[in-house]
């Protein structure tokens, strides 16, 4: 785990009001929790990188609202739209025994049981039963369920390896 690491938590998605209070969608479970995670990154182009601290807000309907600090009207939060929400990855707590951040996956060596190397993990993304390994070499994509015990024998960050039961022509 790299201290300089970012998790993407959030985006930035429409105005609300004439105020400068901005629409958000949040990531962090359960969602409110977006805002105990300060100071935000935003990237902002062609500026580069934005760093938040102080934002507020609230649930609103289905979705969030937020002010920005020094976001004070409806043009400046405009600007702000289709903006991502990082923070740093040191801010969240530490995983329970078993339990790994997706950022914390990204990257490592995937190999078999039988040492048969699948390549490096791209991304994950979840499903309605698990979630879901995406792993990558120069050839091939495999999609791999992320069951502990089933499918994912071992995970070791330290090492950069996960160990998986899983036939390497599928």
């Amino acid at each position: 785990m790299t201290a300089s690491r970012r998790v993407l938590i959030g985006r930035i998605v429409g105005l609300y009001g004439v105020q400068g209070w901005l629409k958000i969608e949040s990531w962090a479970e359960p969602r409110t929790r977006i805002f105990d995670y300060q100071p935000w990154l935003l990237d902002v182009a062609p500026d580069g990188e934005m760093k938040i601290s102080g934002a507020k807000g609230r649930a609103q309907g289905k979705g969030m609202v937020a002010q920005l600090p020094g976001v004070d009207n409806r043009e400046q939060a405009a600007m702000l739209i289709g903006c991502d929400i990082h923070i740093a990855r040191e801010q969240l707590p530490t995983p329970a025994e078993g339990e790994y951040y997706w950022v914390d996956l990204e990257g490592l060596e995937v190999v078999t049981t039988e040492a048969v190397v699948l390549g490096r993990i791209s991304h994950l993304f979840a499903t309605g039963a698990n979630d879901v390994v995406v792993v990558r070499d120069s050839e091939r994509e495999r999609l791999i369920p992320f069951v502990q015990g089933s499918y994912v024998r071992s995970v070791d960050l330290s090492a950069g390896r996960m160990v998986v039961d899983w036939d390497p022509e599928f």
